[in-house]
């Protein structure tokens, strides 16, 4: 009897001290204060600090239990959180961050994920990039609680906010795009040029021999590449009817119908015979850009590493030149004219003619390349020639594959040479 007394005196006094059982297991109870003391980061050690026990006494909210080991919270506590900070819908990188399983939602999945994960080095969990899971990222979830709205440029018209998985099939690259905070699918309202979100990443830029072909030097040596920073890269080479709507004519060389192309179809062919030069005219105007060489290359293989670019049924890629007809429009099928863009398969992000129907010019002065790791390489910041990225409709599969360059001045006019835009979020 008197152990029994002496039991329950015991719990009694953890009672009093905020102390209960739920599910078999011994808790503290919280207030809604605490609660908020946590999220602010006011954190003892890895566990909370008790809050006054007057307070809690005197809030309008129920008590909600937390497990005494530090912070595996139970269902009870993430209504509670919902309602002190709302379930509004977030723009942000952060909210990307935060959402751990890449739903598209921050909720009670990626707030148990992160307290599994916490006081470790789980990158995943690790939304503030600390190196440790802890109160900043659970604050910053948090924080981010509720749908995440893919952020829209100011100069765009959103066409998708996440990246669809018919288009972009891996879900590494997915989940990349996702992370940015950005819309995937956007389209430049003045231009109405169609863009795709290409996330940042790292990958080795160089020599990828075909079946058939291998390597020139100029591919060497291979070089590890980090981008860190996302951007946008058009869909399809700019057409004749986009450049002509802006600078008000068209070079173009293949400006009339064919058999294989009809006269409507014609304004959707890629504008050629554009110069690097002439091309800055239309960049200014429309406030883009083009992309780095690296850029190009990076996009191009969208994960992969093989001469030619992924698409369905090659998910990753390959090395077959008897089947580049698949992706691109060159030599061997193209009848010595250009074709209206997105004939072909796209690549891994949604890219269409990366491998052939014009070549495209690149920001880049030539040079050749270092076995040095590089960021966000830009080329030098001078030269006699700029690069040239991707096949064409009078280059051999040797020309389509992801790591050939050439070179040219400024001021070339041929009529297998347009341009790809790009634009900076």
């Amino acid at each position: 009897m008197p152990c029994r007394l002496a039991a329950r005196a015991a719990a009694q006094r953890r009672e009093n001290e905020g102390w209960g059982r739920v599910g078999g297991r011994t808790v503290r109870k919280v207030c809604l204060s605490e609660l908020q003391q946590v999220v602010g980061g006011v954190l003892c050690g890895t566990g909370l600090c008790p809050g006054s026990q007057a307070a809690c006494q005197t809030e309008r909210y129920d008590r909600v239990h937390i497990d005494r080991r530090p912070f595996i919270f139970n269902f009870v506590l993430v209504a509670v959180l919902l309602a002190v900070f709302g379930g509004g819908e977030r723009a942000s990188a952060q909210c990307a961050a935060a959402d751990i399983n890449n739903n598209g939602v921050v909720d009670g999945t990626d707030l148990t994920w992160l307290l599994s994960a916490w006081g470790s080095n789980n990158a995943d969990a690790d939304i503030d990039g600390s190196g440790v899971v802890g109160g900043s990222d659970l604050t910053a979830l948090l924080a981010s609680w509720g749908p995440c709205v893919p952020g829209v440029p100011a100069w765009a018209t959103l066409l998708e906010a996440a990246p669809n998985p018919n288009v972009v099939t891996s879900s590494t690259l997915r989940a990349a795009i996702t992370a940015t905070g950005l819309a995937w699918r956007v389209k430049d309202t003045a231009t109405q040029i169609e863009f795709v979100l290409i996330p940042p990443g790292t990958f080795n830029m160089g020599c990828s021999a075909s079946q058939q072909y291998g390597c020139y030097s100029t591919e060497n040596p291979v070089h590890q590449v980090t981008l860190t920073n996302a951007f946008y890269l058009g869909r399809y080479e700019v057409t004749q009817a986009q450049w002509q709507a802006r600078m008000g004519w068209n070079p173009s060389q293949f400006y009339s119908a064919s058999t294989q192309v009809s006269q409507d179809q014609v304004p959707q062919r890629p504008v050629e015979r554009v110069s690097w030069n002439w091309i800055q005219g239309f960049l200014s105007q429309t406030g883009m850009r083009l992309p780095t060489e690296a850029e190009w290359e990076y996009a191009y293989r969208a994960g992969t590493t093989t001469a030619f670019h992924g698409y369905t049924g090659q998910l990753s890629g390959t090395n077959a030149d008897n089947l580049l007809g698949n992706i691109a429009w060159f030599y061997s099928n193209a009848n010595s004219q250009t074709r209206p863009v997105g004939g072909k398969l796209g690549n891994g992000f949604g890219l269409h003619d990366m491998s052939g129907n014009v070549r495209e010019w690149v920001n880049d002065w030539w040079s050749d390349y270092s076995a040095d790791a590089q960021t966000n390489p830009q080329g030098p910041s001078s030269g006699t020639y700029r690069v040239l990225r991707g096949g064409s409709w009078g280059y051999y599969s040797d020309g389509c594959r992801a790591s050939y360059r050439i070179s040219g001045f400024p001021d070339y006019l041929y009529n297998y040479i347009g341009f790809r835009a790009a634009r900076t979020p």
